[in-house]
């Protein structure tokens, strides 16, 4: 796992996105595996711009989305569809019938997470899977108490999620209880994981995902069991990590390593 703590929220999203611009570079026919949530913006804002500029093209890419909540139809403002739409896929070239993103509305769950486990791997699998973190250290929405060897599947939410994202909804009894989400297993088989985190909120988290053992009480623990990992995080998200200095050490004696 490579460790990456940038300045700032901004230079942490410029590093990402620059990730997800040299795998479309080295392969323009990618799989990104998407997350949607606050901290991950920055970077589909950066990849926005990348696009606008013409230093990246999206018209052969797929994308499979994490997870989305069930009973919001996808027109719903607080739908990772209408997220997605809103703030990524109305902005570059990715065709329509590229974009996979769980139903929150579907009438047979069971059936439908098989099917798009199904079709990740008739599209030879996900080469990139972005993700964001949560406060108890969740990834997708696999909960504490996760199987790490989960596939995509029905979940309910815990009370701290349901809590950490009252704020986008009128009021926290909106917030829906369950979602589809991709697994734990499901996000390990990613040929590549790049993690982002930003602020002091997540730096808990962030401490015991990196540095703390693999448990499903922490499910982005997981990614320490990935072979190809990088997490990359701002100054406050680094705060809790004992091995900070050596990261960085690490990081800037890279070759061709950015000096910035």
């Amino acid at each position: 796992m490579e460790v990456v703590i940038k300045r700032d929220y901004d230079q942490m999203s410029k590093a990402a996105a620059q990730l997800v611009v040299d795998v479309l570079n080295t392969k323009p026919n990618a799989v990104l595996g998407m997350a949607t949530g606050s901290t991950p913006l920055g970077l589909y804002q950066e990849l926005v711009r990348l696009y606008k500029a013409g230093h990246v093209d999206f018209s052969r890419v797929t994308t499979f989305n994490l997870d989305e909540y069930v009973g919001l139809p996808a027109n719903h403002p607080q739908s990772y569809h209408y997220f997605m739409r809103e703030h990524f896929f109305q902005h570059v070239n990715i065709p329509q019938h590229n974009i996979n993103i769980p139903s929150g509305t579907t009438s047979n769950y069971p059936a439908f997470c098989q099917w798009y486990e199904g079709r990740i791997a008739e599209c030879g699998g996900i080469d990139l899977q972005i993700l964001g973190i949560g406060s108890d250290g969740h990834i997708a929405f696999n909960e504490p108490g996760s199987s790490l060897s989960s596939r995509t599947r029905l979940k309910t939410l815990s009370k701290q999620t349901i809590d950490d994202n009252a704020r986008f909804f009128e009021r926290r009894e909106s917030v829906p209880v369950y979602a589809i989400t991709m697994g734990v297993g499901t996000i390990l088989d990613a040929r590549r994981l790049v993690l982002v985190a930003s602020g002091k909120t997540k730096a808990k988290a962030i401490a015991h995902a990196v540095e703390g053992p693999v448990t499903s009480m922490v499910t982005a623990s997981a990614i320490q069991l990935h072979r190809d990992a990088t997490v990359i995080v701002d100054g406050e998200a680094a705060a809790g990590l004992t091995m900070r200095e050596y990261y960085e050490f690490i990081y800037a004696a890279k070759p061709a390593a950015p000096r910035a």
